[in-house]
């Protein structure tokens, strides 16, 4: 392995810093596109224990970001249900203002058509009232022509 300080400094080779960036080459492998300082390589022996609990924390790292993901998705549910709940009960709340509309017009037509029947019996009212009083003043003469009579009568009986 050549020593990359010194590869710089000729300047015999034109050298770009695409070939040789010291932060982006592997030691083995030579450039990368990571930019980690580790000497991890994929394909080199490693430690089986760290493999597992890499793959764990893999596993792990997946299962948080899936439920970050998710907690919205399932927020955009829970208030697509909550929308359509409340389509339903406005939909149930127009119906029931449509019914209550045509039955507030029909009791209006039904009252528009008693007005006459109404008028009618304020009418027979009156005449009840008047004749009521007539049936008192009627009652108050006759008993007045009854005392009368027989008033005349005693005069008569007095006077034989």
């Amino acid at each position: 392995m050549e020593n990359k300080g010194e590869y710089f400094a000729e300047a015999s080779e034109p050298q770009t810093i695409q070939d040789y960036n010291a932060l982006l080459d592997s030691p083995i492998r030579g450039p990368t596109l990571s930019t980690s300082t580790s000497s991890f390589e994929a394909l080199d022996p490693h430690d089986p224990n760290l493999s597992k609990l890499a793959t764990k924390m893999f596993r792990k790292t997946e299962d948080y970001i899936s439920n970050e993901l998710n907690a919205p998705l399932e927020d955009y549910k829970l208030l697509e249900e909550m929308n359509k709940a409340t389509v339903a009960k406005y939909s149930d709340m127009q119906q029931i203002a449509e019914n209550l509309s045509v039955s507030t017009n029909e009791l209006s037509i039904k009252f528009q058509q008693l007005v006459p029947l109404m008028k009618q019996i304020d009418e027979i009212s009156d005449t009840v009232d008047k004749l009521e009083a007539a049936a008192y003043k009627l009652d108050a003469y006759s008993i007045a022509l009854e005392n009368r009579v027989k008033s005349v009568l005693q005069r008569r009986v007095t006077m034989n």
